[in-house]
């Protein structure tokens, strides 16, 4: 889709959800990796699964969009909400026993680009390599 085409598209939604009265979303897009320090193995499976059942909560709750990767979750969703989403798995390795958690976080936050999903980045990346 041509940046004219899109423009034109992603104003008439924002005209129409104004019309609607609804909530045009500012989403942002968060890379976050937990690690649990001191586990009894090498493996950290058990506490990614753990991790993963919170964000299936919030995902559930329409809060929250996520996938997971091999080395870390993207998470898409309100800032506000991502922080709190953030801390809450922040601290779960805690309360299954373990006594330090080393967090990363990288946030993508564009405000020019309203309503953006993960896949579009990804997607126009790939279009482009088609040209």
């Amino acid at each position: 889709m041509s940046s004219f085409l899109f423009s034109f598209y992603s104003n008439m939604l924002k005209s129409q959800c104004k019309k609607m009265k609804m909530k045009v979303k500012n989403m942002a897009i968060v890379d976050v990796t937990v690690i649990p320090i001191g586990t009894e193995t090498p493996s950290v499976s058990k506490y990614v699964a753990s991790l993963q059942k919170i964000l299936r909560t919030y995902e559930q709750e329409g809060k929250i969009r996520f996938q997971l990767t091999p080395m870390n979750t993207i998470i898409e969703g309100e800032l506000p909400v991502l922080f709190e989403v953030i801390q809450a798995i922040h601290e779960a390795p805690f309360k299954e026993g373990i006594k330090r958690v080393a967090t990363t976080i990288r946030i993508d936050d564009r405000r020019d680009v309203e309503n953006r999903k993960m896949e579009e980045k990804v997607n126009k990346v790939l279009k482009l390599l088609e040209e």
